[in-house]
């Protein structure tokens, strides 16, 4: 930047990346189908989209199976109950795409999947469209309990064990949704439902938990390393927010609400159509018995929904009271961060700030081969005002010249206290001729300046040294030669008379600013 278009940039500083060692995954990172585009490597691109789309018609080959094999409501003798059971490979498939990646990549394969299906089944287009959404909505319960509390999904602890567990369920009721528009478009009549929607939420229920829980636990440990490698291609979904508990808190009482509705509503028909053709007094108790059973329903109901907003009160006020708590330790921090970092007599930045950002400008402008330009400042006779004027006028100075380093520089300038009347300013994309304009505006605002004392009021001065990288070769010192350039700039200034401005030149001389 030039001199004359010094003070005219007042953009503030871009952000340096911070490298370091990759954080712990933390469970709701899913991978990004945009980022994995954007930014994944050829190689990465094609291993990941390559398996996605063979799972994909691995997903609607085994689903055809399982349409041509029979494989619906197959009747299994547990304990002298019978119950039914729905065999579909393409949920374990889609799930664990959902479990490792997130939902939009276990969501497609199974709408594709499902809509294929129905369409082999010949169920109408609309009804086809509308069907497919079954197995993505039971995914989305899965997707929306992990936003919403992070936990791994090893399953290797029971917490994180018992969590899958309950939102396998509730995802399998949502899912089994299906199975009603499966009985209405083919007619089916309502005595027989039960045997199918019983068959769609338990079979889907059973693969989650013995199928691809121990799966998850076999492979998981590997694909975290894997993602953690990929770090790049992960998008972060902030859990535990009020909004992702309520909305889990909601589906999970939403499921087990229309589980219960469903599993007596589907009872009340088949007992209906024995009891039309039973004895007068077994339909009658029959009839008693599921009376009961439904006001115990209604009991129910009331329960899960209190429990639910009673769940969630108890999760605002921790989360309200933990907010609050992170807000005064941030702001302790920062206070304790700003008492650290800066010169409590002239605000500005202390040494060690002043050194750190020093460094880090130097590797800045090296590595990206930005200019930037070392200010060195130094109050002439200042030991002499502290013997004449005692130490509260020479504070005065001091502050009266932070004041103008505040007064002419820009937002992206760094200034502090380098020592007891030494300053420094750096100013990042500063040649020269901008340096020299800004540092003879600070010396003759600094000349004009006046501080009160004892007879009357005092004028002061200032002498000043320039040093900018691009002008010398580094040596491997780092930032210290740098360093040295400005300071022994400043030293020339004092020797030539002060209230002057001198810069490093490449060849090691010096030449006065003015």
């Amino acid at each position: 930047m030039s001199g004359s278009e010094y003070g005219k940039h007042s953009d503030h500083r871009a952000v340096e990346p911070v490298s370091g060692p990759t954080a712990r995954l933390c469970p709701c990172r899913m991978l990004s189908w945009s980022l994995v585009w954007k930014h994944g490597a050829g190689r990465a691109q094609l291993t990941i989209i390559g398996a996605w789309l063979l799972s994909v018609l691995a997903s609607i080959g085994l689903g055809l199976a399982s349409v041509v094999g029979h494989w619906s409501g197959l009747p299994v003798s547990f304990g002298g109950v019978e119950l039914y059971i729905t065999l579909y490979p393409p949920l374990v498939i889609c799930l664990i795409w959902t479990l490792c990646c997130g939902w939009l990549w276990g969501a497609i394969p199974a709408y594709l999947t499902t809509l294929t299906l129905a369409l082999y089944a010949g169920m109408p287009a609309g009804w086809a469209a509308v069907f497919s959404c079954a197995d993505p909505l039971g995914l989305a319960v899965i997707a929306i309990g992990y936003q919403a509390i992070a936990f791994r999904r090893d399953f290797r602890d029971l917490a994180a064990a018992l969590f899958y567990v309950q939102l396998a369920f509730v995802a399998s009721i949502f899912g089994s949704a299906g199975a009603l528009i499966w009985c209405y478009t083919n007619r089916i009549d309502s005595t027989a439902m039960l045997a199918i929607w019983q068959g769609w939420w338990l079979g889907s229920f059973l693969q989650s938990v013995l199928i691809v829980g121990p799966l998850m636990a076999l492979c998981w440990p590997g694909l975290e390393r894997w993602l953690e490698r990929n770090g790049p291609l992960l998008s972060v979904n902030a859990a535990l927010s009020r909004r992702s508990v309520l909305s889990l808190l909601s589906v999970v009482t939403s499921g087990v609400l229309i589980y219960g509705f469903i599993s007596l509503y589907l009872a009340d028909q088949q007992l209906h159509a024995v009891a039309s053709h039973a004895l007068a007094p077994l339909a009658h108790a029959s009839g008693v018995l599921l009376q009961t059973t439904w006001v115990v329903y209604c009991v129910f109901v009331f329960i899960m929904l209190f429990i639910a907003f009673f769940g969630y009160q108890l999760f605002s006020q921790w989360q309200a009271s933990t907010d609050l708590l992170m807000a005064e330790l941030h702001r302790a921090n920062h206070g304790l961060n700003q008492i650290a970092h800066t010169d409590a007599l002239s605000g500005l930045k202390n040494r060690r700030a002043s050194e750190e950002h020093l460094g880090v400008e130097w590797r800045r402008a090296l590595r990206h081969g930005h200019s930037a330009t070392l200010v060195m400042i130094d109050i002439d006779h200042f030991k002499e005002i502290n013997d004449r004027y005692g130490h509260p006028v020479g504070d005065r100075v001091i502050r009266c010249l932070a004041d103008a380093i505040r007064a002419d520089s820009r937002d992206i300038d760094i200034s502090g206290r380098y020592g007891g009347d030494e300053f420094m300013v750096i100013l990042p994309q500063i040649d020269l001729s901008g340096a020299r304009v800004f540092a003879e505006r600070l010396r003759e605002r600094v000349a004009a300046s006046t501080v009160p004392c004892c007879d009357g009021v005092l004028r002061f001065s200032i002498s000043l040294g320039i040093a900018a990288i691009p002008q010398f070769e580094p040596t491997g010192q780092g930032h210290a030669e740098w360093l040295a350039q400005a300071d022994a700039a400043l030293y020339q200034a004092k020797r030539a008379g002060r209230n002057a401005t001198v810069l490093a030149t490449a060849s090691g001389s010096r030449e006065p600013g003015e």
